[in-house]
C-alpha cells in the first residue's frame, strides 16, 4: 500500500482539527447560554479526563500519521459517521455542549437519531476515536484510544443519566438537554 501524500494526510487531519476547534466554541456558547437559563453541570470531575484524552488522541495522531499508508475502508466509514455527526447536532441543536449541563424540566430531544439512541453524539465520539487512527493504520493508537474512551465515557454516560433522571421532564415529554 502506497504512503498517503503528506497533503492528503494534512488535509484530513486538519479538517478534524478545525471541526474540533470550531465545535469547542459552540459548546462555551452554548454551555454559557444553558447556565443562564438555570442549567447546571453534572460529572464535573471526569471533564478534564475527556480533554486529556481527545487531546492527546489527536495530538498522538499528528505526530504519528504522516508517511503512513492511507486506508480508504476506514477513511469511507469516518466521513459516513460524519454525516451521523451533523445529523446528531442539528437534532440537538442549541443543547450540544461539551459539558453536561441539565436544565431543570426540559424535554429530552425525541428527534434526529435520538429517535433511536440515547446517545448518538457518544456513538459518533467512539467511532471517530477508532476509525481516525485506522484510517493511516495506526492499529494500537486505535486499540489504546478506543479502550481508554470506552471508560470515560461509561464514567460519562452514567453522570449524565443519573443528571437527565433526577431533573429532566418526565419522559413522555421527552428531550435533551446534555450533549449524549
Amino acid at each position: 500500500m502506497a504512503t498517503a501524500p503528506a497533503w492528503v494526510t494534512g488535509a484530513i487531519l486538519g479538517y478534524v482539527t478545525l471541526q474540533r476547534l470550531v465545535e469547542l466554541a459552540i459548546a462555551k456558547r452554548n454551555t454559557r447560554r444553558l447556565l443562564a437559563e438555570g442549567g447546571f453541570e453534572v460529572g464535573r470531575r471526569h471533564y478534564p479526563a475527556i480533554v486529556l484524552l481527545h487531546g492527546l488522541w489527536l495530538a498522538t495522531i499528528w505526530l504519528t500519521a504522516f508517511g503512513q499508508p492511507l486506508h480508504l475502508l476506514p477513511l469511507a466509514l469516518f466521513a459516513l459517521v460524519q454525516a451521523l455527526r451533523f445529523w446528531t447536532l442539528a437534532a440537538i441543536g442549541r443543547r450540544w455542549t461539551t459539558r453536561i449541563i441539565v436544565v431543570p424540566g426540559e424535554h429530552l430531544v425525541a428527534r434526529g437519531p435520538y429517535r433511536f439512541l440515547s446517545h448518538p453524539n457518544y456513538v459518533v465520539v467512539a467511532c471517530e476515536i477508532a476509525l481516525l487512527p485506522a484510517v493511516f493504520g495506526l492499529w494500537a493508537t486505535c486499540l489504546i484510544f478506543t479502550v481508554l474512551n470506552a471508560a470515560v465515557l461509561a464514567i460519562r454516560i452514567s453522570a449524565e443519566n443519573q443528571g437527565l433522571r433526577e431533573h429532566a421532564a418526565p419522559r413522555e415529554r421527552v428531550q435533551r438537554s446534555a450533549i449524549g
